[in-house]
């Protein structure tokens, strides 16, 4: 069968400091599932694994990892062909980021889904091609507009979703 086509964002693996950030405007936790950031790791590994195969590809929309042992203990563990929409905390030059994603880049045209993948929010003015933004960056909060869809871990179940299911049709 085709390979799927996952994405997920900001997933911010071994970052014990996202367990303390709350909202802004409610006060309540952003993640307030686990006390240790591995509970919160096996949680993100396990979601993960239970939709993605070997042969799927997911596209990370940038913020993998923290701190030193992130890349080395978690990724390998990550099923599927993982490819990087590289965001403001990763370092292009990171040796397991190189290593375990077949490819990192800035943003992805996809107009077969008619979309463009970015970290950040694109102003409308940069969709020309395309309807829709498939982006992370924003954690729990809104997307801008109709045009844009959050992929990040908080409103998305901590879960890859298919890009299918994400761009409306």
């Amino acid at each position: 069968n085709m390979p799927a086509v996952f994405l997920t964002s900001d997933t911010h693996f071994g970052h014990a400091n996202m367990l303390k950030f709350t909202d802004s405007n409610t006060g309540e936790r952003v993640r307030p599932l686990w006390e240790s950031a591995d509970d919160m790791d096996e949680h993100m590994i396990q979601q993960w694994n239970s939709v993605v195969q070997d042969q799927d590809i997911v596209y990370h929309l940038g913020d993998v990892y923290m701190g030193n042992n992130g890349g080395t203990r978690i990724l390998p563990r990550l099923k599927g062909r993982k490819r990087l929409i590289l965001g403001n905390h990763d370092n292009g030059k990171d040796q397991n980021l190189l290593k375990y994603f077949e490819k990192i880049m800035m943003w992805r045209m996809f107009p077969e889904f008619n979309c463009v993948l970015t970290h950040v929010p694109i102003h409308e003015s940069g969709m020309y091609k395309v309807q829709y933004n498939l982006h992370g960056h924003i954690h729990q909060n809104a997307s801008p507009t109709e045009r844009h869809i959050n992929c990040c871990v908080e409103v998305q179940d901590y879960t890859p979703k298919s890009i299918e299911e994400l761009v409306p049709r």
